[in-house]
């Protein structure tokens, strides 16, 4: 077993995450976009760390996520890991009070506040993030205002496990704040289920993630029928009728850029990390 804490696991589950190769439509080892680059990542990651060490020294997950994206944000591409951190910063807290279980998970997540949700809005701005316009009169609840939307928070009293409820039916990472964390736990028994080096077996839980549902940054960039075929593209993949390597090439070229199963990933290495994956 390392001796590893549990802020040390989430940088590099992080770090292992990128690493991934092919990772279809993502930053691997060998693909960039035009201003996303593998070094952005791996900058990100490292910057997140003290924002993810609040989480373990028990401070509330908002200011820890706030934090963790400042940090994050100090690259030059902006926005990396928006989605792995609000993924993390609850994890890491249930891990440092001993209980990184989905009910441990979900206690963390329904203990938040009008506080934490406040912290939440203040992240957006500090990086670029795509979110879907807010339905018919959430308007003054839209996350990209930022901190002008605090008073409403406030008025509403609306905590962040409950601002993660209004999104669980559009956004995969909401979803897991109340849905008990399913998909990352389930992902990590996967991760140590397998062999081989770490960073093929996040390739590879990459593409059974992407086959199992619609990746939700899919949908909300480039629209649900994209979505939609490259779920069934991931499919074919693992069924051997594409080349994982191809898929990847052609989704960076159309800028098609699963990043909710990305940060998944990333969540389920932290989770295999802390359960006794050796690197």
């Amino acid at each position: 077993m390392s001796d590893r804490t549990s802020v040390q696991n989430a940088e590099l589950a992080l770090l292992l995450e990128v690493t991934g190769t092919p990772k279809p439509g993502n930053v691997d080892r060998e693909r960039d976009f035009d201003d996303l680059r593998f070094e952005h990542f791996m900058a990100g990651a490292v910057g997140a760390r003290p924002g993810l060490a609040l989480a373990a020294d028990g401070e509330p997950v908002g200011q820890a996520f706030e934090a963790a994206v400042v940090g994050m944000a100090d690259q030059s591409a902006g926005n990396t890991q928006f989605g792995a951190l609000l993924l993390l910063a609850p994890l890491v807290a249930a891990a440092s009070e001993g209980d990184l279980t989905p009910a441990g998970a979900d206690r963390v997540a329904r203990g938040t506040t009008v506080a934490d949700a406040a912290d939440f809005y203040r992240a957006f701005e500090h990086v670029d993030v795509a979110v879907d316009d807010p339905p018919d009169g959430m308007e003054p609840l839209d996350v990209r205002r930022g901190s002008e939307a605090i008073p409403e928070l406030e008025a509403q009293g609306l905590t962040l496990f409950d601002v993660m409820a209004e999104s669980a039916d559009v956004d995969g990472i909401a979803a897991e704040w109340v849905g008990e964390f399913a998909r990352v736990f389930e992902a990590a028994e996967a991760i140590l289920a397998d062999d081989g080096p770490v960073p093929d077996r996040a390739a590879r839980l990459f593409v059974e993630l992407l086959a199992e549902d619609a990746d939700t940054f899919v949908v909300t960039r480039n629209g649900p029928d994209a979505a939609a075929e490259v779920q069934r593209r991931a499919e074919a993949v693992l069924d051997g009728e594409e080349d994982a390597t191809a898929l990847a090439e052609e989704l960076v070229a159309r800028d098609i850029n699963p990043g909710t199963t990305a940060d998944l990933v990333a969540g389920a290495l932290f989770v295999a990390l802390e359960r006794g994956l050796v690197v």
